[in-house]
């Protein structure tokens, strides 16, 4: 019975060993569960590419509905760091009423940043 847990023992502690050595296998492993993120980038403009100052970015997990905002600055430029690479997530912005298409950010993606532009109608 003794050999038996020495060899399960060291089964195990290669295991560990091989996992450790494999830096792949950790990212994967950080990649499944969503930690390494995904980082979501973009302008709000209008239809002659002017930035629109203080449009508000709506940001929607498919899966969840939970939503995120954020209000642009001077440049029109907003940024959603750490999002999940399992996930599909809908991203629109609003300017005096006006709002400009919903785009979606693919979990088939595989790209670590997005980059968004963002156009409304300002007539």
């Amino acid at each position: 019975m003794k050999k038996y847990h020495v060899v399960a023992l060291v089964l195990v502690l290669v295991g560990l060993a091989a996992a450790a050595g494999n830096p792949s296998s950790a990212a994967y492993y950080e990649k499944d569960k969503g930690e390494s993120g995904r980082l979501l980038t973009g302008k709000v403009v209008d239809h002659q590419d002017n930035p629109l100052a203080s449009a508000v970015v709506y940001l929607s997990n498919t899966r969840t509905r939970a939503v995120k905002t954020y209000i642009v600055g001077q440049d029109g430029a907003y940024r959603f760091p750490a999002l999940s690479p399992n996930i599909d997530y809908e991203v629109y912005a609003q300017y005096n009423g006006r709002k400009s298409d919903t785009k979606t950010v693919s979990q088939f993606d595989n790209r670590q940043q997005v980059n968004i532009n963002l156009k409304i109608d300002t007539k």
